[in-house]
């Protein structure tokens, strides 16, 4: 069945459905009282370092200041830079005083070693969106996402997406970008998106990325900070950039101006061979009950989750945790206890993979299958996770099957999580329910 991106707009919220196989696989929403950070660069101004938690406070103009750990505020042209070798960094970071190598390795196992100073204007990029009453996590290592690389201007690397798994792409891949001889300083990331695409579209994509680049390099040199220099963009250009591959046979919205600034994303991005996938919806029926899609995505909110057998996954949020607790419900079968707990959980595991990205859960997730005796089910459960987790955006690490039958996981967190955007502490009781935002 062929995949497809809807996109509904309202008033003051864009919502994105991906459909494959008739499902809903993963769900982006955007709303005008919520602006992700995510992304942004900024010229910011250290306020204040802390070696015993290892971190700097950084003024980007944000009602808090931004997160800087002190080991992300070290990249090897910046260690050249602090040896007298690159001048472009010394640019951005207004360093005083350039260091001597021998004045490096003699200060290297001391706190300051980072080279930040209070005061001091320094270029950095949003990792993390402001959690509670937690500011952004910054990063120094900024790196710019394109359709099929990524450029990274302050590290030396190039690599291949390791989802890329033929050797003799990997290395026709790793043949491509050996000739960007345009881009003088640097790395470079190839996407699995780049998977079969010819030179041509490569090239014009690190190319149209080298280029924003040294925009942003203009820029911090005439900006004073705080001040924004880079806004990553809205959610459509992020869905256009990521999303709109040969495996979508339709990108369908409702809206005409929205349709418009998607059709210009698409003949700057792509190019205009993708067009013939836009369609503008008009029918008088919402496009997402047109697709009979928004029964699903209601359930998204919903703490109990159904499967087909009639076992379900419980969702419960917490401050500290996400707990998905698996429960056998309705299902029948004439197997022996063990067998019926394994086969359950097998059934569920695509389920929970699927809401974690639906939801967009972060942080530390754990999940209590039903428990199992037999050291070949417990095996078995755990890959069948971490399959279902590899179709996930986000970085996911799991860990074995405890004796409890309970699974540690995290998964990135880079912003608030969809229900967060979408509900909001009920007014009544003092914060214990939640309502939705209209």
């Amino acid at each position: 069945m062929p995949k497809e991106i809807l996109i509904r707009v309202q008033k003051s919220e864009r919502q994105v459905a991906i459909i494959d196989n008739g499902r809903v696989d993963d769900f982006f929403i955007e709303v005008d009282r919520y602006q992700s950070l995510l992304g942004n660069i900024y010229k910011g101004r250290v306020e204040s370092i802390l070696p015993s938690i290892n971190a700097a406070f950084v003024n980007i103009g944000q009602e808090r200041n931004g997160f800087l750990y002190l080991t992300d505020a070290v990249s090897p042209l910046i260690e050249e830079e602090i040896n007298g070798r690159s001048k472009l960094i010394d640019k951005i970071l207004k360093k005083k005083k350039k260091k001597t190598v021998k004045e490096t390795k003699t200060r290297s196992n001391h706190s300051n070693e980072h080279h930040l100073n209070v005061g001091q204007e320094i270029l950095v990029q949003v990792v993390k969106d402001p959690f509670g009453e937690k500011g952004a996590r910054l990063t120094t290592h900024v790196s710019l996402p394109g359709r099929f690389v990524v450029y990274m201007p302050f590290d030396k690397h190039t690599g291949i997406s390791k989802k890329i798994e033929p050797s003799d792409e990997r290395q026709r891949l790793r043949d491509v970008i050996k000739d960007f001889s345009f881009a003088k300083s640097g790395g470079l990331i190839v996407r699995t998106a780049a998977l079969k695409q010819g030179r041509r579209e490569i090239v014009r994509d690190a190319k149209f990325l080298y280029n924003m680049w040294l925009k942003i390099s203009k820029k911090t040199e005439r900006e004073k900070a705080p001040a924004l220099i880079y806004e990553e963009g809205e959610l459509m250009w992020k869905i256009v950039r990521d999303n709109l591959t040969d495996r979508i046979s339709k990108l369908i919205i409702d809206d005409e101006t929205e349709y418009n600034k998607i059709k210009k994303f698409i003949q700057t991005l792509i190019g205009k061979q993708m067009l013939n996938k836009l369609h503008h919806y008009k029918g008088s029926q919402s496009l997402f009950d047109a697709k009979n899609v928004s029964n699903e995505l209601n359930k998204i909110y919903d703490i109990n989750v159904p499967v087909r057998s009639g076992a379900y996954i419980v969702i419960e949020q917490t401050e500290g945790l996400i707990v998905v607790d698996v429960n056998s419900g309705k299902f029948k079968t004439k197997a022996s206890p063990g067998e019926a707990a394994f086969m359950v959980n097998m059934e569920v595991v695509p389920e929970i993979a699927r809401q974690l990205r639906l939801r967009d859960l972060g942080g530390i997730i754990v999940i209590d299958f039903i428990d199992m005796t037999r050291e070949d089910h417990k095996r078995r459960v755990l890959d069948a996770l971490k399959r279902a987790l590899t179709k996930d955006r986000a970085k996911t690490e799991v860990n074995r099957i405890s004796p409890l039958g309970l699974v540690e996981m995290t998964r990135a967190r880079t912003g608030k999580t969809i229900e967060s955007i979408s509900f909001g502490k009920c007014p009544f009781c003092d914060g214990r329910g939640k309502v939705k935002i209209v």
